[in-house]
């Protein structure tokens, strides 16, 4: 995701950058809120086709990373702002939560929220977004300046 550290760059220019604290705001809106322009077939649920487990060597030791394969209506969702938006990434991080329990951490929340918002613009169809838990809690600022990847560049590809 190093090309998502010029989205911010990309997204003042075209006047369209999220509010202070949007990241953690989308937490609280309710699962399922899907409006009427986004209530078509293609994107409603279910926004995650699978999660896994890997661990894979790297310059930063042997460190897991949890896989969130989307489903093309979770990539159709991902990504637009507004109440519809925060419905949805609430409901696709429930189904992350229900295929993987122990990602309920405020940083893998945190991680999928900045993918959930600009991975798709940022770099479109990627196969995976991947979540750490050992990468560090930050602000919404620094979370975004980092690729969605803060304490370090993204492992895996």
């Amino acid at each position: 995701m190093k090309i998502l550290m010029a989205v911010p760059a990309a997204v003042v220019l075209l006047g369209a950058a999220p509010a202070a604290g949007s990241l953690a705001g989308v937490a609280s809106a309710e699962p399922g809120a899907i409006g009427p322009a986004d209530s078509g077939p293609e994107s409603g649920p279910p926004f995650v086709d699978h999660t896994a487990w890997v661990s894979e060597w790297s310059q930063w030791g042997d460190r897991p990373t949890l896989r969130v394969f989307p489903t093309p209506s979770g990539r159709l969702a991902s990504g637009h702002p507004g109440t519809a938006a925060a419905g949805a990434w609430s409901e696709a991080w429930s189904e992350v939560v229900a295929m993987t329990p122990d990602a309920d951490t405020a940083g893998m929340r945190a991680q999928f929220s900045c993918h959930w918002q600009f991975a798709e613009t940022a770099e479109p169809g990627k196969t995976s977004w991947n979540l750490e838990p050992w990468r560090p809690v930050v602000d919404d600022a620094e979370m975004v300046a980092s690729g969605c990847n803060p304490g370090g560049p993204e492992d895996l590809r």
